[in-house]
């Protein structure tokens, strides 16, 4: 599956002319980069099919999101189709980011004691698994195909099973945290009793996992930090790390985003001159800086020979070659500004072959 964003039409509500321009140029770049990957895919004899647009594109205030990141959201585990697109996910946000001492909640009221940050994280996502949920009807298409298939769809309540969070090696998922410090209690012990046919590990990656670390194949992970469960979770295998890479480079531009995060989605922003310099200075400047070199370990691997990537990065490249594999790269010109990385905007459905058990001595 490869996401879908919204045509250049899309953004006739945007009355300022050169920022409507600017919005339909990254649309149509969008669609070029999709098709680009898509083409790629196909050339391996892959099978692609995309989300639709949401049915209607305007709820509580905002603008629903397109489907654009459905790795975010999905994943497949076995012949079961897991989709999180569901408000009450909020709950289960609570409880992988909760710290020892913190009481009970099941409410976004309850999280008035909270001190700021926290109660405000909280608050946000609950808004956002809001916003998500009315995305769900998307992938009807998608949850139609793999009924059709004969595998499960499963309307999921918990916010950590999708392809961002997980990585499947075999009999062993990788499972990573919302945050370094949260309570992992209630993950390990959720995921023990969903897939009692795996063995479950816990990795401190403070967010998604296909952000911080990518095993490659056996023997290999691109990472861009030292994670010290390396030795523990993959012993043996070689680590590439690429420190200071990919956010870090961006982090200017991210912290400008997020200073105003939402508000140019507001119509008649032009009036709110924040908003137009928001919009102006991360536009403007951005259309050009993303095609610079910014190695990314969001990568999508195609087989056992073939990875896909967005750019060039020697260390990489060498280490891929030692081990035998290709990098193909494919441009997604304004994957910072979406927020969405080769792995983040596809999601695989069906898979070949036999699961492996690649760390027999477990048991």
């Amino acid at each position: 599956m490869v996401g879908r964003s919204y045509p250049p039409e899309f953004y006739s509500w945007i009355k300022t002319p050169h920022v409507r321009k600017l919005f339909e140029k990254i649309a149509i770049e969008t669609e070029e980069d999709y098709q680009n990957i898509i083409k790629k895919l196909e050339s391996f004899g892959v099978k692609v099919l995309r989300p639709d647009l949401p049915s209607s594109t305007f709820h509580d205030g905002k603008f629903v999101p397109p489907p654009m990141t459905p790795r975010d959201f999905t994943v497949m585990i076995g012949e079961q189709f897991y989709n999180n697109f569901n408000p009450h996910n909020f709950g289960h946000f609570y409880y992988n980011i909760r710290q020892p001492g913190w009481p009970d909640c099941n409410t976004v009221e309850d999280l008035d004691w909270l001190p700021y940050p926290q109660n405000q994280i909280c608050k946000d996502k609950y808004k956002e698994y809001q916003q998500l949920a009315q995305t769900k009807d998307s992938y009807n298409n998608i949850f139609k195909h793999i009924s059709d298939q004969g595998n499960n769809v499963n309307n999921c309540f918990y916010p950590l099973l999708n392809g961002a969070m997980i990585s499947r090696i075999g009999r062993d998922l990788y499972i990573g945290t919302q945050s370094y410090n949260q309570d992992t209690s209630s993950i390990k012990q959720y995921t023990k009793t969903e897939f009692p046919n795996y063995r479950i590990h816990i990795v401190n990656t403070g967010g998604h996992s296909d952000g911080t670390y990518c095993p490659v194949c056996p023997g290999l992970i691109i990472s861009l930090q030292d994670i010290p469960t390396y030795a523990e979770t993959f012993p043996g295998w070689e680590v590439i790390y690429l420190p200071g890479q990919s956010w870090e480079k961006v982090k200017p531009f991210l912290e400008l985003k997020k200073k105003n995060a939402g508000k140019w989605w507001i119509p008649d922003f032009e009036n709110d001159q924040d908003v137009v310099d928001t919009v102006e200075t991360w536009l403007g400047h951005w259309t050009g800086y993303v095609e610079e070199t910014v190695f990314d370990v969001n990568m999508l691997i195609i087989d056992p020979k073939n990875v896909m990537v967005f750019n060039y990065n020697k260390q990489v490249f060498d280490a891929l070659d030692r081990f035998g594999i290709t990098p193909h790269v494919v441009l997604f010109r304004h994957r910072y500004f979406w927020d969405g990385g080769i792995h983040c905007v596809t999601s695989d459905l069906h898979r070949q072959g036999a699961m492996q058990d690649y760390f027999p001595e477990r048991g």
